[in-house]
């Protein structure tokens, strides 16, 4: 498949929630002639039981567990919307951020994705990468290929209020800097919130404002 038949698959026309996909990674999968990884693995949700009305999810897993959950979130009637932004290094160099294992990834939940029907109103299980937020260089050659999650990369708050979500549930090991920076108006506009590494049972988060969020400005 060529990597706008894949983004196809993960965004097919007129349906919910897929405007949101991001198409950075799918232009790489035929400029860097990307494959399917090997060691892909099939996920079953632990911290769900079943599909709920009210429920969004955002799952902050290193690109290869979120894809893979992802899928795994298809069997009980989520739709995986990628919103990976990152962009790739040059043959030859490193990079913070694998990019690679995520395009890799898309390609395998590509093919486990075309063969399941999703209801045209599925509510949304938006893919990150965690290792976005690596800013670490111990080599002035190493890319930074790091990014953050701002408001317009994903649906605004009274989108997600008017297609009936009050609860967002983010899978990881805690709620990124980013993430928290646009969850805080969320939460103040009456969605609650609730943080699972993806194994134990969803707990339920009041967040707050840090010391560095006062520092930073506002994006436009």
């Amino acid at each position: 498949m060529t990597g706008k038949e894949i983004y196809e698959i993960y965004a097919p026309f007129a349906k919910k929630w897929v405007e949101w996909v991001r198409p950075v990674p799918f232009v790489a999968i035929d400029t860097y002639n990307r494959k399917p990884i090997s060691n892909w693995v099939d996920r079953k949700v632990k911290f769900l039981d079943k599909y709920e009305n009210d429920t969004a999810i955002f799952i902050d897993l290193t690109g290869k567990e979120s894809i893979e959950l992802g899928i795994g979130l298809v069997h009980i009637g989520y739709r995986p919307i990628p919103i990976f932004n990152g962009t790739d290094e040059q043959n030859g160099s490193k990079a913070t951020t694998d990019t690679y294992i995520v395009e890799s990834s898309l390609i395998n939940g590509a093919e486990k994705l075309k063969k399941i029907e999703i209801p045209n109103d599925a509510n949304p299980a938006f893919l990150l990468d965690s290792s976005r937020i690596n800013r670490y260089r111990d080599k002035k050659s190493i890319f930074d290929n790091s990014w953050d999650l701002y408001g317009q990369d994903i649906p605004s708050i009274e989108y997600f209020t008017q297609n009936g979500i009050k609860k967002i549930i983010v899978v990881g090991n805690e709620i990124n800097r980013d993430l928290r920076k646009i969850f805080l108006k969320f939460q103040d506009a009456g969605i609650e919130f609730y943080l699972t590494d993806g194994y134990s049972s969803v707990n339920k988060l009041v967040l707050k404002k840090k010391i560095l969020d006062y520092l930073e400005k506002e994006e436009i």
